[in-house]
């Protein structure tokens, strides 16, 4: 049973939430526009493969089209920026800040998500159940204006003109989009860009090993203790991180269906009522409903260990501060514009309770996340940046 949570997908229209409702029957309506992937991934034996668009098949040499790119800075207004400016390999396609500074210098309300597995998720975000795929979720920091990230809204004929210039470009796109007879357009971009992040999957951590391999010797007996912690009822962090990519929002081949949650895990409440900062409000500021408030989608553990800082704000530092969070039960803030205790917010999931550990426990919790770290990922060339070193 989901407490204080909202999932969208087998039970969206159960549901029948206020301004989704509609939405959530055309995704289930459009499932058939979801696809078995045929692209090679190099993916373990145990491991789904992942779905993609039908109309946007992931091929070699879309992929690596994709991947210039994603590191081109003329995919800014400034040519200050690029894709991989708020996404870093060698921090699992994170960029280490709370949040992130476009071409004029505004922030990005959240932190950046790693896109790493990225595939593997029905929604692409923090807080729009309404977002699918990465087709649509690229044009956000391409033309968003609020914030303004890539600055390119109203500029896309300048960016256009740019990639024609580039001499390496013109054999890349029509190798990647024959039938378009290698047209450089948004919708061309926007789909490159797509299939390389969809190629960006992880599955050799050292927990994947043991887990899924049978390698005993992947892992210590301290992780082995971490993992019995995080998936007991004590805890209860399972509740919300599990399955392949340790959350509860997933879709592969095996599950095509699907579902995603968005949970409140009591990081403010303001008011004493569950108020949370008035331009970061979770899935309220697209359903309108005030039960939604605080309320993001579960991100994936793996790679945590190099994905600091976190929440959706990125208002942690560090895992301990995130077992600080978990352990009180809901954050204590005790100054400042966004004071208040978590603990008590009226809307916070009953997934997070409180718990106590000592110090022992905390340094094996800490062991079994660093264990969900692939560090192949985090070097792979085929994810890495093409383009010559000035």
């Amino acid at each position: 049973m989901i407490k204080r949570a909202v999932v969208i997908g087998s039970i969206v229209l159960a549901l029948g939430l206020a301004g989704l409702q509609a939405s959530g029957a055309s995704r289930v309506e459009a499932l058939g526009d979801w696809v078995e992937s045929h692209f090679d991934f190099r993916l373990p034996a145990w491991a789904p493969k992942p779905l993609e668009p039908r109309g946007n098949p992931t091929t070699a040499a879309k992929v690596e089209l994709g991947r210039y790119l994603f590191y081109d800075t003329r995919l800014s207004r400034d040519g200050s920026m690029s894709c991989a400016s708020c996404h870093e390999q060698a921090r699992a396609f994170t960029d280490g800040r709370a949040t992130s500074p476009g071409v004029t210098g505004d922030h990005t309300k959240r932190n950046s998500m790693s896109l790493v597995n990225s595939a593997y998720f029905p929604v692409m975000t923090w807080s729009n159940p309404l977002l699918h795929s990465f087709e649509q979720q690229a044009l956000v920091p391409l033309t968003g204006t609020e914030p303004v990230e890539l600055g390119l809204s109203g500029r896309e004929d300048e960016m256009i003109a740019r990639l024609k210039a580039e001499p390496v470009y013109p054999a890349l796109f029509r190798k990647a989009f024959p039938r378009e007879k290698g047209e450089i357009s948004m919708a061309t971009v926007t789909r490159a860009l797509g299939a390389f992040q969809r190629s960006i999957v992880s599955f050799r951590s050292p927990y994947d090993r043991y887990r899924y391999e049978g390698d005993v010797d992947a892992v210590s007996d301290s992780v082995l203790r971490g993992e019995a912690l995080f998936f007991s009822e004590k805890l209860e962090c399972h509740h919300c991180h599990n399955g392949l990519n340790l959350s509860d929002s997933e879709r592969h081949a095996r599950n095509r269906l699907g579902a995603f949650a968005f949970h409140n895990t009591g990081l403010y409440n303001l008011d004493g009522k569950g108020a949370y900062p008035a331009d970061n409000q979770g899935i309220r500021e697209i359903t309108g409903r005030a039960e939604d408030m605080g309320r993001f989608r579960t991100p994936s553990l793996r790679n945590v260990a190099v994905t600091a800082p976190y929440f959706h704000d990125g208002s942690a530092a560090t895992l301990d501060e995130v077992i600080d969070h978990y352990a009180a039960g809901g954050r204590t803030l005790r100054e400042g514009p966004n004071k208040g205790e978590g603990r008590l917010n009226p809307l916070k999931s009953s997934f997070v309770p409180g718990f106590s550990l000592t110090e022992k426990e905390r340094e094996d919790l800490k062991a079994f996340l660093r264990a969900q770290t692939d560090e192949e990922v985090l070097r792979d060339p085929r994810f890495s940046n093409p383009w010559p070193k000035p």
